[in-house]
């Protein structure tokens, strides 16, 4: 079945996740993405924001993206939790979940009252995912970072050049870490149906960069032999390389079998290289690469990044025009399958403005998941906090910051 249906189609079926509730006390990256994936599966997923809100709803540069992306499809509640009165209301609410989730040092909830330890045992069948820096064990009083992580972690060291470590070019760790806390919440949630009872589940930034270069680590254990950075590695094939050609574009072209290299040779018109003794085999191509290189980027430097794409996509040949992100928001494979979906902005100089978003990247039932705007901060408060019996008044007084004694923050 094609998965071309919008995004926002909310003819689907229900959702595996419809009736879970998530209290989600997050914010920047990693935590939220937790929620947006429970979301996006269809549970409710209500974010407690203090009455400035998530500071990423503010964030500019790089960070601009945080809070529409990984806060979608939630609902807003805005609750003053250094007040008795906004923590009382956390845990009314926190009565009426299946899950709480959270992101922040591991000593802020336990101050609130709010940690897994103080809520256990009134709340038994409660599943309380926590996002860390590191699983429980020597490292975990220490500040962490996506970009800390990586650099102790060796993806750093795997991603740049020799002496020159570089971060990934998104927040891999934050976005992969909050993942992995919703893998975990499923299994919880599994495990609930059967036992009755809830548990404690965390992630942790540094394991899921462990995660990420295991297969280094094990190249290691296997071979004895350390992996070089993948900018210095020996290829296991002879073409597997980015090219500039006409107009000073580029596009990245591979050979990765003899059955490729005849298609290819025949495709570019070279019988020379079909019939070179020397370009045997696979093997005998990487033995090649020193000449066979710079003779190949010699011989597409006139050709266009439109023709060689047409050519090796003709010919089911491996390649990739290099696109920059801005680029994807107009890429017709995404608007011809729903991968793009549009949302309304809640915050900034653009607020009120429709942009496009990116749904999770799978379907069910031949579709891709629905996903609904972002929240303006405290939507959703009057609603959910009416369920739970505040009345108007009340509800205004929760959403306002309480005095703080003077050097308090």
């Amino acid at each position: 079945m094609s998965a071309a249906n919008p995004a926002t189609d909310e003819s689907q079926p229900t959702l595996p996740l419809h009736g879970i509730r998530v209290v989600e006390f997050t914010h920047m990256v990693m935590g939220p993405t937790c929620g947006l994936v429970l979301a996006d599966l269809g549970a409710e997923v209500i974010k407690v924001e203090p009455p400035t809100g998530d500071n990423t709803r503010h964030l500019l540069g790089s960070g601009a993206g945080f809070f529409p992306l990984f806060n979608r499809s939630k609902k807003s509640v805005v609750l003053d939790l250094h007040s008795d009165e906004g923590r009382e209301a956390a845990l009314k609410l926190i009565a009426t979940a299946d899950v709480v989730g959270e992101n922040f040092k591991p000593s802020t909830m336990k101050k609130l009252g709010l940690d897994y330890a103080s809520l256990k045992d009134r709340f038994p069948r409660l599943i309380y995912v926590s996002h860390k820096g590191f699983l429980p064990g020597p490292y975990d009083h220490r500040t962490a970072l996506d970009e800390v992580v990586q650099m102790m972690g060796g993806l750093a060291y795997m991603t740049g050049r020799p002496g020159d470590p570089l971060r990934a070019g998104t927040s891999v760790n934050d976005i992969m870490g909050g993942m992995f806390g919703a893998i975990a919440v499923l299994a919880a949630l599994r495990e609930r149906e059967f036992t009755g009872r809830g548990q404690e589940v965390q992630s942790a930034l540094f394991e899921n960069n462990i995660f990420l270069v295991a297969q280094h680590m094990l190249q290691y254990a296997v071979t004895g032999v350390p992996a070089n950075p993948m900018p210095q590695r020996i290829s296991p094939w002879g073409i597997y390389d980015v090219f500039e050609v006409a107009e000073g574009e580029q596009i990245f072209l591979a050979v990765v079998s003899d059955t490729q290299w005849a298609i290819f040779c025949n495709a570019m018109g070279w019988d020379d290289w079909k019939g070179d003794e020397r370009l045997r085999s696979n093997n005998d191509r990487v033995r090649a690469r020193d000449w066979l290189l710079p003779e190949m980027r010699r011989r597409v430097a006139a050709r266009s990044k439109r023709e060689l794409a047409e050519l090796f996509e003709s010919h089911g040949l491996p390649f990739a025009p290099i696109t920059r992100p801005h680029e994807l928001l107009e890429d017709p494979h995404l608007k011809a399958t729903g991968g793009l979906a549009p949302i309304t902005l809640p915050d900034g100089e653009r607020h009120g403005q429709t942009v496009s978003t990116v749904p999770l990247p799978f379907t069910l039932h031949g579709q891709r998941l629905p996903v609904r705007s972002p929240p303006r901060l405290g939507e959703h408060s009057a609603e959910v906090l009416r369920a739970l019996g505040y009345d108007d008044a009340a509800i205004e007084r929760l959403g306002r910051a309480a005095p703080r004694p003077a050097g308090q923050t």
